[in-house]
């Protein structure tokens, strides 16, 4: 008898979920969890316009969260009309559908990608979807999430089935020990800058190495996080004794004897030794530095201590092109330190960076400090459960003695859809996973970084390496 061919994290998760093939290399799998947020809208439009409910509303889980205000939890008090519609669009729909939803008074209540993980709906070996391209994050458990887009969310709520072209796989392997002040954040910026942005079109992308394990879950979920703006179809970290740990006693998940069974089959899941993926890309976690993106794509990121780059050093034309073009819109001078660039606003929140090790970390940062003078600063927690922490923690108090603004629970400043933006031509240090042009509004010009670099900028009033303010106490 032979010996089974050794498959990796994502082929297991894939084949299991596989319902059926088609001639033009099509496969419908099966939907474990489907999340929605305050956009969905459309899709459920669509279903009743064809008079059909939703297949399997037991398995589909709703939050608001890119409309929602972040300054009042009152649906009243929601001043724009075609974002309350939202809200309340939400609302009805999962009322008729029989769907779970967390309004905005639940005490589960957040950015969809943050609460998914911290409240157990979101498992190991789960196939999961969301309309939503930073659904990836949710592969951080051991779980194969992507985005999908409007129709193909109808299609979910209608069949809990998807049509997809298998992906090819890639690996990431950082090996070695991160550094101080160095995090996921860091980790995953260096990542794209070292692939590209397109680095990993077509590809599912498992992160490992000694590096990863060392990883808490929240830094795991902001590795994942990102993992779309490699180009990746998803982002994957087999599940180990740090995500059971995490996972145990959630809210959602499964307890006795059924924790005991579903444990037997996630640790089953890791790719077995010697799994052939499509491709192998290696880097060292020693050397990894806190970073921060200059331009106007999350590939466009350099270590705090470095300085900018000259376009007219660069030897491809269309490269060159394109860097003058972000010089140009970000206000930069090629070849300053990236510490002497000044910042208008600083925004700590998003599905990337909204947790509470984030906020942590920040807080530590902000501790006897004060926000510089003409910086506007914000913290905005990932979910409601996340903020009801940070305040049992004091962290929301120490904010706001450092002069930041203590939020509700949003999408906020990560893309702005609920109007809380930058003006044109504001600097902002973001932690947030996006600084493509208008992303934080019409003109904003978007610094990516992690939490705790965020609120040394927030404090110095200009790009700062954490590490130095981490040495003075």
């Amino acid at each position: 008898m032979t010996e089974p061919e050794p498959r990796t994290l994502f082929a297991k998760i894939w084949d299991s979920h596989r319902v059926l093939d088609r001639e033009d290399g099509q496969t419908l799998l099966y939907v474990d969890r489907h999340l929605v947020h305050d956009g969905s809208a459309p899709a459920f439009e669509l279903l009743r316009q064809r008079g059909i409910s939703p297949r399997a509303p037991e398995r589909i889980f709703a939050t608001p969260d890119h409309y929602v205000p972040t300054n009042t939890r009152e649906r009243d008090e929601i001043t724009d009309d075609r974002h309350r519609g939202m809200v309340d669009a939400l609302e009805r729909n999962t009322a008729a559908a029989g769907i779970r939803m967390f309004g905005l008074k639940d005490a589960n209540q957040g950015i969809v990608h943050v609460v998914g993980p911290e409240a157990g709906l979101s498992l190991p070996g789960m196939l999961i979807v969301c309309g939503d391209s930073h659904t990836s994050t949710h592969g951080a458990v051991g779980a194969l999430a992507f985005g999908i887009g409007s129709t193909e969310v109808a299609h979910v709520l209608g069949s809990q089935t998807l049509w997809q072209r298998q992906p090819k796989t890639l690996r990431i392997t950082v090996d070695g020990t991160l550094g101080a002040g160095v995090t996921a954040k860091d980790v995953i910026l260096a990542i794209i800058a070292h692939i590209g942005a397109a680095g990993a079109t077509g590809h599912v992308i498992e992160y490992a190495g000694s590096a990863i394990r060392g990883l808490s879950m929240e830094g795991r979920l902001t590795l994942c996080n990102m993992s779309i703006e490699a180009g990746g179809r998803a982002g994957m970290v087999a599940p180990d004794e740090t995500t059971y740990a995490y996972l145990a006693g959630r809210p959602f998940a499964p307890t006795g004897h059924d924790w005991d069974r579903e444990l037997e089959l996630w640790k089953r899941l890791p790719s077995d030794p010697g799994a052939v993926f499509d491709r192998e890309v290696t880097l060292d976690g020693d050397a990894i530095a806190p970073m921060v993106t200059w331009g106007n794509s999350p590939e466009d990121a350099l270590p705090i201590d470095a300085n900018l780059p000259d376009p007219e050093a660069e030897p491809d034309a269309e490269r060159r092109a394109a860097m003058l073009d972000a010089f140009a819109y970000m206000g930069l001078t090629p070849g300053a330190a990236l510490e002497s660039v000044m910042v208008d606003r600083v925004f700590i929140g998003s599905c990337t960076n909204g947790r509470i090790e984030d906020l942590r970390a920040a807080a530590e940062v902000a501790r006897g400090r004060h926000v510089a003078e003409g910086v506007i600063a914000w913290v905005v927690p990932g979910s409601a459960p996340v903020r009801r922490q940070a305040e049992a923690e004091g962290l929301d108090r120490i904010f706001v003695e450092a002069g930041f603004e203590w939020r509700e629970a949003g999408c906020s400043m990560c893309l702005g859809t609920n109007g809380e933006i930058a003006a044109p031509g504001e600097r902002v240090a973001s932690t947030s996973n996006r600084n493509f042009r208008g992303r934080q509004g019409p003109g904003a010009r978007t610094h990516l970084l992690g939490p705790a670099m965020a609120a040394a900028a927030a404090v110095t009033g200009h790009l700062a390496d954490v590490r130095r303010l981490m040495a003075e106490g």
